[in-house]
């Protein structure tokens, strides 16, 4: 062996192959091959440092933060029972644009305004023609 001080044995104690490119934990600094790198490969003792998760309320899809220590289930149930914003009898309204043609009823998610009297209307109504637009600065015919 001309280099016997190249590469390093993997800690890993079941493998201990030598790798002259080995990979290092970013946890418990250990050096590792191909196979055992992972924190899951070779039973990291401190992987519980690296897997840190934010739970998210079930009701509300927010994220809540919690300390070093602290239970996330009893923090998410504290977060419920206090801060939560969610309220099942008060559904928020999706459909919020009303159409001002006379005599539609139609609602729209998003708003759909008339260029020349800015109005609000569905999309069936949504060009000048099809609500009988009568403001604007320029004439309004079927020929464009």
């Amino acid at each position: 062996m001309e280099f016997p001080d190249l590469g390093k044995h993997c800690s890993e104690q079941t493998c201990k192959q030598l790798d002259f490119l080995p990979f290092k934990c970013d946890v418990c600094e250990q050096a590792f091959c191909k196979d055992h790198f992972a924190c899951a490969a070779h039973k990291c003792p401190f992987a519980f440092k690296k897997d840190v998760q934010v739970p998210v309320c079930p009701l509300c899809n927010s994220p809540i933060p919690i300390r070093k220590g602290e239970i996330p289930d009893a923090v998410v149930g504290e977060h419920i029972d206090r801060d939560c914003k969610y309220h099942p009898g008060k559904r928020e309204k999706i459909f919020t644009y009303r159409c001002s043609k006379a005599g539609c009823k139609k609602k729209e998610m998003l708003q759909v305004a008339c260029d020349q009297c800015h109005g609000s209307f569905c999309i069936q109504h949504r060009h000048p023609l099809d609500h009988g637009c009568k403001r604007g600065s320029r004439a309004v015919s079927t020929a464009g």
